[in-house]
C-alpha cells in the first residue's frame, strides 16, 4: 500500500475522482497539461474549481511551449484547413506566451 500523502495546505488527498474521455480529448487535456508545467491532478483541481492556471515559467514549460510552437508552425504550412483541436492548442500556447512575455 502507498504512503499517506498530504498537499500544500496539509490535506489528506484521498477521495478519487475519475471520468472517461475521448483520445482526441484525452490528448488536448495532456497537451495543455503539458504547458501549464503543472502535474495532472493540480491542473484538474485548479480547472474544476474555476482557480486559475498560472504558468510558472521554468526550462521545462519553455521548452514545451517552444516544441508546440514549432509544431504548430509545421502543422500551418501542410494545411487547407484549421480543425477546432488545433486552433484550441495555438490559443492556449499564444496565450502561456503573452503572459510569459508581459511578466518580464
Amino acid at each position: 500500500m502507498s504512503a499517506k500523502n498530504r498537499d500544500e495546505h496539509n490535506r489528506w488527498r484521498n477521495k478519487t475522482v475519475a471520468f472517461r474521455m475521448s483520445p482526441e480529448e484525452a490528448k488536448l487535456l495532456d497537451e495543455f497539461v503539458k504547458l501549464s508545467g503543472l502535474n495532472k491532478q493540480d491542473y484538474l483541481i485548479s480547472r474544476v474549481l474555476q482557480r486559475e492556471v498560472v504558468v510558472q515559467g521554468n526550462p521545462r514549460v519553455y521548452k514545451a511551449l517552444r516544441n508546440e510552437l514549432i509544431d504548430l508552425t509545421n502543422q500551418l504550412k501542410n494545411i487547407n484547413q484549421v480543425d477546432d483541436e488545433f486552433l484550441s492548442v495555438l490559443t492556449q500556447s499564444l496565450t502561456i506566451l503573452s503572459d510569459m512575455n508581459n511578466q518580464s
